[in-house]
């Protein structure tokens, strides 16, 4: 992975609320704490995406996930990020905290 990356965390109500809506470039990983579920409403382009629990071991991946969709709430998710298109490859079970400090 790109560790010049910039790393947002969404961890106000404006952040969380807009996240990639509107975004025509998406050039940075942006982490919802406390997030089990998310759309992809108002995007122009294809994110993926990884759900994990509070100690970063994957739950969830979606990759090259597209506009105008829902991932329902899932359980045990606390973080959720999301990334460029082909950014990071994980497994179910792998642990991502030294991939996205």
């Amino acid at each position: 992975m790109n560790s010049n990356i910039k790393i947002v965390v969404c961890d106000s109500f404006f952040k969380r609320l807009k996240g990639f809506m509107f975004t025509k470039k998406i050039d940075k990983i942006l982490c919802f704490p406390k997030c089990n579920s998310i759309h992809t409403f108002f995007m122009f382009k294809n994110i993926d995406i990884i759900m994990t629990d509070k100690d970063y071991n994957v739950l969830y991946n979606f990759y090259n996930f597209k506009p105008w969709k829902m991932i329902l709430p899932k359980k045990n998710v606390y973080y959720t990020y999301e990334f460029p298109v082909n950014m990071i490859k994980v497994n179910i079970g792998d642990n991502i905290k030294d991939k996205v400090k």
